[in-house]
């Protein structure tokens, strides 16, 4: 079995996808999910599939012990799923490879620090971009620069806000983030 550790901060709705399509998987499943938010709503999604939970503060995953707690759950892959803290590099170094996120842009636009949420489908509204999309890629030392696996494109249309065009990225990352990361992961493990 490969296990799967998502880390969400937020409302989970990614984490929830990915946790209902692996829900009777004979060969991934997801394990854990590791939250830095004690009242994020991730944390009643995974409930809601017996998953585990681990609440933890920045300190504690910048400690070198942190990789601990991920062996404890048996951990093969990390999955961000709407995740706001950097990695360290201890865990980047622990899972080579194997640390999976996914972006609301079309990387190398309108990523890096800081750029998540609304704050990237502002940026690409007043840029005038026709296109927008969402980006999975792996995860190395720098914000959104680790290798691509997958972009999805949607059109950006004239009327469109924020909220609007979020809707659209979100039907995006539902769709594709789960079937991504069991491509992937089944690759890496050949399985």
């Amino acid at each position: 079995m490969i296990n799967l550790s998502i880390f969400a901060s937020g409302s989970g709705t990614n984490a929830e996808k990915i946790m209902e399509f692996f829900e009777h998987d004979p060969d991934i499943e997801v394990r854990s999910v590791f939250c830095n938010k004690p009242d994020a709503y991730v944390l009643e999604r995974a409930k809601k599939f017996g998953v585990s939970t681990e609440v933890f503060e920045k300190k504690e995953l910048e400690s070198p012990f942190f990789c601990k707690k991920l062996d404890f759950h048996q951990t093969d892959f990390i999955i961000l799923a709407g995740f706001l803290l950097k990695i360290p590099d201890h865990v980047i170094r622990a899972f080579p490879d194997r640390i999976i996120n996914i972006h609301p842009s079309l990387l190398p636009k309108y990523g890096g620090k800081g750029m998540y949420g609304h704050r990237v489908h502002e940026a690409v509204l007043a840029a005038g971009d026709t296109t927008s999309g969402i980006t999975i890629h792996l995860v190395n030392e720098h914000y959104d620069e680790g290798r691509i696996l997958s972009q999805q494109t949607c059109e950006v249309k004239t009327e469109d806000s924020p909220e609007t065009l979020a809707v659209r990225i979100h039907a995006l990352e539902h769709y594709w983030f789960p079937r991504i990361v069991n491509e992937y992961v089944r690759e890496v493990s050949g399985i």
